[in-house]
């Protein structure tokens, strides 16, 4: 069977949220608070719209500013229920990215990104040094992980 994409994990982490009434905002500062995930309205509301439209979740009501508070329907907590595994699966993939973020992950990804954007102008003494370096920084990890020096 195929992974969930980031998206499903997302889909599955918001519904397991709303066991209380929650708006929006609320769910992404409790996946921000939980998981270090950072995500906007552009992708929470669909996210929600989606769980809305197949019956997992409901709008319990409307809120301050007209924000209107999502929780779970029965169907939803079935569905939880049908696919413990895929929830447990999800929040240990999100909460190792936690850790990764933590341990420096976000800077190291903000570099590969300015590597990809640069390939096309790497000298070959500087993609000599690339290598050199990343082949290095696996061997390492590799060493770190087995407990090695």
């Amino acid at each position: 069977m195929e992974r969930p994409s980031f998206k499903g994990y997302m889909k599955i982490l918001v519904l397991d949220l709303l066991h209380e009434p929650k708006h929006g905002y609320g769910i992404m500062s409790e996946l921000e608070r939980l998981y270090g995930i950072r995500l906007s309205a552009g992708t929470v509301y669909p996210i929600l719209s989606s769980l809305r439209r197949s019956g997992l979740i409901e709008v319990a009501g409307t809120g301050a500013r007209e924000r209107k508070t999502y929780v779970i329907t029965e169907k939803g907590r079935k569905y939880l229920k049908e696919h413990a595994g895929e929830l447990e699966e999800a929040k240990r993939r999100m909460r190792a990215y936690k850790v990764f973020l933590e341990l420096g992950g976000d800077e190291l990804r903000a570099a590969f990104r300015e590597l990809f954007g640069s390939v096309d102008e790497l000298t070959d003494e500087q993609r000599a040094k690339i290598r050199e370096l990343l082949t290095g920084c696996a061997r390492e990890l590799r060493l770190i992980l087995l407990g090695g020096e």
